[in-house]
């Protein structure tokens, strides 16, 4: 007898598969079209919170997936609107991994995209980028830095929680140690 498949299934694991494949095996981190970054592991998120190839490397791999451009290792041989679109993107995640990992320290109690999933961010970068410069992560009133942010302007309130990233990346990693 002949196995029927269900054609919205098997496009769904084929569409997984290609996406968050990489990351699986990089990662081992179990990821599927549903993922928000606060569902990543503590250790994920450090890994992809961190500057440098490797956090780089891993976000192209997912945004290329998702895009269906190829392989992370295929990236400088596409032309140079796709390569500035998985920029783009990469810069986007990880600004949002980076307010996540601060969200978890309860350096900031909120940020725009918290609820939406990695696809969302990927497909709606540039909505979704201005949309949140509007509305900039919240510091915690409990942040010892909390008084300067407050009196600032929306423009500078997301420039100062960026500032903090070194000493939150540190933090989170003592934490999770």
């Amino acid at each position: 007898m002949a196995k029927i498949v269900d054609l919205q299934t098997y496009r769904t694991k084929q569409f997984n598969d290609r996406a968050f494949g990489p990351w699986r095996k990089r990662l081992n981190e179990s990821c599927d079209e549903n993922t928000r970054i606060s569902d990543l592991s503590d250790k994920t998120l450090l890994y992809l919170a961190q500057p440098g190839d490797a956090s780089t490397l891993g976000f192209y791999e997912l945004i290329m997936g998702v895009l269906d451009l190829g392989m992370a290792a295929g990236f400088y041989t596409l032309d140079k609107v796709d390569q500035l679109k998985v920029v783009e993107v990469h810069l986007f995640l990880a600004d949002q991994t980076r307010f996540e990992l601060m969200h978890r320290l309860n350096w900031i109690t909120r940020f725009f995209c918290q609820n939406d999933s990695l696809l969302e961010l990927i497909h709606n970068t540039e909505k979704l980028k201005l949309q949140s410069r509007e509305d900039p992560p919240e510091l915690s009133h409990a942040h010892a830095g909390y008084a300067d942010f407050h009196a600032l302007t929306t423009r500078d309130k997301e420039a100062f929680v960026r500032r903090l990233l070194p000493e939150a990346i540190e933090s989170f990693r003592r934490a999770i140690d």
